[in-house]
């Protein structure tokens, strides 16, 4: 079998590669492309063969994907740019007839009204569209989108968002790579997966990142075009902050809820809990 792993060289992937290496899937099966040279050559260390392939270069990726049994598509990191990028893997999974095409998409897609959600949501239907037997992973917000900022929450002593009350189920990135080399994996997979962790507020977050630092640390919920400017005098371009600030009130909203059990049952165990993970990070 081959499963072939896209986008391996960013932090989800390495991960993925990593799993199912520990899984006991023999480095041979597995391909990893990415487009960065020295990440790539670190992952041909592991055994594995790679293919320095960028999303937008169509013949590589048919060369790439040519043998395949399985694929993992994980989504493109360039906003506004992924759809087309991600139609052209599914145009050379199709060419190459593909067994099955997972890809990483976002909790809650077929109704959430997240800005990030959008390209989810077409890569979703192009994917229906082309045929193929897919599964779609879910997955919620990265624990790492908070635990990297712990420094900034020590130093202000506060959490700034404006997700209200609304709850995330974050999980880690080492979850979610465990859960997708999982179902690469699975001889007959679901066809949608939504997962994440055990959910939280905003407030429930500087509560656990209070007691992991022990320091008083408060959330501070203000309106979203507040948080965008503070992004934006953190150093962070506008159109970013604005995603990022449209993400919270999707929070707020539950776009990024969901329950631990689709993520937990592909784990065999409950999914890293917030502290534990600020406690590593720390």
């Amino acid at each position: 079998m081959s499963l072939v792993i896209t986008g391996a060289t960013g932090q989800l992937g390495r991960l993925v590669v990593a799993s199912l290496l520990a899984k006991g899937v023999p480095a041979d099966q597995v391909v990893a492309l990415g487009r960065d040279e020295e990440r790539l050559a670190a992952l041909a260390d592991l055994g594995v063969t790679t293919r320095q392939v960028d999303y937008a270069d169509t013949a590589a990726l048919a060369d790439a994907l040519a043998d395949a049994d399985r694929v993992l598509l994980i989504s493109g990191s360039e906003v506004g740019q992924r759809l087309p990028q991600h139609q052209n893997v599914i145009a050379a999974a199709k060419a190459a007839n593909v067994g099955l095409l997972a890809y990483t998409s976002i909790a809650n897609a077929g109704t959430s009204g997240m800005v990030l959600a959008a390209e989810h949501q077409a890569t979703e239907e192009a994917i229906v569209a082309s045929g193929l037997s897919h599964t779609f992973l879910r997955n919620s917000w990265y624990t790492e989108n908070y635990t990297g900022q712990l420094a900034t929450y020590a130093e202000h002593g506060t959490v700034l968002g404006a997700a209200g009350d609304g709850r995330v189920a974050a999980a880690t990135r080492a979850d979610y790579a465990e859960a997708a080399a999982t179902v690469l994996l699975l001889e007959q997979p679901k066809a949608v997966y939504e997962l994440g962790g055990t959910a939280f507020s905003l407030q429930e977050l500087a509560t656990t990142v209070a007691d992991v630092l022990g320091k008083d640390v408060t959330y501070t919920d203000i309106p979203a075009d507040e948080l965008t400017t503070v992004l934006v005098g953190a150093g962070l371009p506008e159109p970013y902050a604005a995603v990022l600030a449209d993400a919270d009130l999707g929070l707020a909203r539950g776009d990024l809820a969901v329950t631990p059990s689709d993520l937990e049952s592909l784990l065999g165990r409950p999914a890293t809990r917030l502290a534990d993970a600020l406690r590593a990070a720390l």
